[in-house]
């Protein structure tokens, strides 16, 4: 009986055009197999700040960590710890490990975290937050005790948002904010408005008010000055401000189809405080 051809050899069929042309691509490999691997060597990096050698920040850090009464708690949503530039780990360089402590997460419940649920407790605790209910920090410095603790939260404003409303715990310490009209020196990523500032720029000014001591801040910037240095020189472009794009016509994306968040950017357009 005889069987229907299969493309095999002992079909006898002719060799298709699938075929020769998989042969012709075979046929241009010949040899490639044979060239050596190069071997992929990772950057020598820092042992302290994990940066690569040629862009080390530790040059920039203190020689010694600062002396400071003021505690920092560091309260970090977790899609920040996979960022490559954030400033936290410039932040904890430049103080005693008791001095800045850092908590990754989203929700913080009492019994996870009954030390965070007991600095929230005392009345020598701050969180640094901005709203309608925030005293002015430079005020609450006057008359607040000494040594205090401040928290802080690290992550976009959305991210910080919820952290702050979803989690009781942070509704008992005493809000503040920080009245200041300055720039953000964080030129390599984007801020909402022209006054948003990095968590390492929010620690750095809250310690100067909070130990009266305007050299603090200047120390604790040098290293954020100098990463987006070197950034810059590698490449890097200036960000400004979501609001400063907007204001002057150089917003490229589109728009969004929300509503809240449209009317967010009406009123960064409008100067309206958010």
């Amino acid at each position: 009986m005889e069987t229907p051809a299969t493309g095999s050899e002992e079909s006898g069929a002719a060799e298709g055009p699938a075929e020769a042309a998989m042969g012709r691509e075979d046929g241009g490999c010949e040899g490639l197999w044979e060239l050596p691997v190069e071997r992929c060597v990772r950057r020598a990096e820092c042992g302290r700040c994990r940066r690569p050698r040629k862009v080390c920040l530790c040059p920039f850090f203190p020689v010694h960590p600062l002396k400071v009464s003021t505690c920092l708690y560091i309260i970090q949503h977790p899609a920040e710890e996979s960022r490559v530039l954030r400033t936290v780990p410039l932040l904890a360089a430049c103080l005693p490990g008791d001095k800045c402590k850092v908590l990754i997460g989203r929700r913080f419940g009492e019994d996870r975290y009954p030390e965070l649920a007991a600095v929230c407790r005392n009345s020598s605790t701050l969180i640094l937050y901005p709203g309608a209910e925030a005293a002015n920090l430079e005020d609450v410095a006057l008359i607040f005790p000494s040594p205090s603790t401040i928290i802080i939260i690290d992550g976009t404003w959305s991210q910080a948002k919820d952290i702050f409303y979803k989690n009781s715990l942070f509704q008992l310490p005493k809000q503040v904010q920080l009245k200041t009209s300055i720039s953000s020196q964080y030129v390599i990523r984007t801020q909402p408005t022209n006054t948003c500032l990095s968590t390492l720029e929010c620690a750095a000014i809250a310690l100067a008010i909070m130990e009266k001591n305007d050299g603090i801040r200047e120390t604790i910037l040098r290293p954020l000055q100098a990463l987006c240095s070197f950034q810059l020189q590698h490449g890097a472009q200036i960000h400004h401000s979501k609001e400063h794009l907007l204001k002057n016509g150089l917003y490229d994306k589109p728009m969004p189809k929300n509503k809240r968040k449209l009317r967010r950017m009406e009123l960064l357009v409008n100067n309206v405080k958010i």
